[in-house]
């Protein structure tokens, strides 16, 4: 007989994959706002089976503290799991509505290879002390990510992972590129070579490891650029000007 069940909302590029993993050691159930990605029946079978953990894998938009606020009341769990990128202070704002432990688990790795990623970088995750049960919520979901074959390793408060994933992984990497596009404009206009420019890094990057030189592509997707609009800062911002800017230029 089956005594508990974890489900993951949001069956996309972040959903799907850890669905895969957690399924080894849990019985899951997916559920999405496309009912083409639900196994209706599944999700019928299992719908009085008590809900352990509630991930939550959907993008993050003005109404997402409602929504989460709207799974909760479907599913009834004993404690929600957030693995999308937020806007700092929404997993504060989240406890502060909710009688059930709320963490905040920060997702690292590229879409197509996400798999792979989930089992090779450690899945930081974090949990406000004050929250109801969350030493239990910590204990279930490290021995979850255990049996998924995914480390994880607790921060202190959940803000600090939701500043970390937006300033030091995707806008970093967004001020990397930006820095890339700008260095080829300068390039561009004075008719010289950026690769052959770049080349002077090359042993400084070797041994020091603080010359990265990037491709000036423009910068696409659902990550970076959306992203920046998370933080209330203009400098951040500036990855979104200087990369339409470069957009008119290459």
């Amino acid at each position: 007989m089956i005594y508990k069940k974890d489900v993951i909302v949001g069956l996309g590029e972040i959903g799907l994959p850890i669905t895969k993993l957690i399924s080894k050691s849990i019985t899951t159930v997916g559920f999405d706002t496309d009912e083409k990605l639900v196994n209706l029946k599944r999700l019928k079978k299992y719908k009085f089976v008590p809900t352990d953990l509630l991930h939550i894998c959907i993008p993050y938009n003005k109404g997402f503290a409602n929504s989460v606020i709207d799974l909760v009341e479907m599913f009834n769990p004993k404690a929600v799991v957030i693995h999308s990128t937020v806007k700092p202070y929404s997993t504060e704002n989240l406890q502060k509505k909710l009688t059930i432990p709320v963490l905040y688990s920060a997702t690292r790795g590229v879409h197509k290879r996400m798999i792979k990623d989930l089992k090779r970088y450690t899945k930081f995750y974090s949990v406000y002390h004050r929250a109801p049960k969350s030493q239990w919520a910590s204990k279930t979901y490290e021995n979850r990510m255990k049996k998924a074959g995914i480390k994880a390793k607790k921060m202190s408060t959940p803000l600090v992972l939701e500043f970390a994933k937006i300033i030091v992984d995707t806008s970093y990497y967004g001020w990397l590129i930006t820095y890339a596009q700008v260095s080829n404009i300068i390039a561009k206009r004075n008719k010289i070579d950026y690769d052959e420019m770049w080349s002077f890094a090359e042993e400084i990057q070797k041994f020091l490891r603080n010359r990265p030189k990037m491709f000036p592509g423009l910068i696409g997707g659902h990550c970076i650029i959306p992203n920046l609009d998370l933080i209330n800062n203009d400098t951040i911002r500036l990855i979104k000007k200087l990369n339409s800017t470069y957009a008119k230029i290459v």
